[in-house]
């Protein structure tokens, strides 16, 4: 499972005629491959909650996103296992089928928000969607739950 975190003073994800936004917090964007268990929803869920990435009052990144009571935006990306090794068009064998991707994305989901509740907002599954980002920073973090 692949994650690419944003930090960001502001986002939306807008999609059929749907538009969600968050304001300080992280924007996930989250990739499933076939290989991926609940086993790595559940270390992602872990890293993303407490990875300390935000400023304390002495402007080091020391607090996560709990710590400053932030909102997370999470938009699900199979383009992450995009494999463009050989030619120009990319392959995408090593993503999970769409619906295994979706059975762990909503899991992914359901743990974030036992966590922080409405402040957890998404995009939709398998749906064309614009995403608009102010990074803060920008700061940009690439996770992965196997190495």
């Amino acid at each position: 499972m692949k994650a690419v975190i944003q930090r960001v003073k502001y986002s939306s994800v807008a999609y059929n005629n749907c538009f969600e936004e968050i304001s300080k917090g992280l924007v996930v964007f989250l990739g499933v491959s076939q290989k991926d268990t609940q086993e790595d929803v559940n270390y992602l869920v872990k890293k993303i909650l407490n990875l300390r990435i935000f400023e304390n009052e002495k402007g080091k990144m020391d607090r996560s996103v709990l710590d400053v009571n932030g909102e997370i935006l999470v938009v699900s990306e199979f383009t992450l296992y995009a494999e463009c090794s050989y030619g120009n068009r990319p392959d995408f064998t090593f993503a999970a089928t769409a619906d295994y991707a979706e059975e762990l994305y909503n899991h992914f989901v359901e743990q974030i928000k036992k966590v922080i509740g409405e402040k957890l907002k998404t995009g939709k599954f398998r749906q064309h969607m614009i995403v608009e980002i102010h990074n803060d920073g920008p700061v940009t973090i690439i996770l992965e739950s196997k190495k």
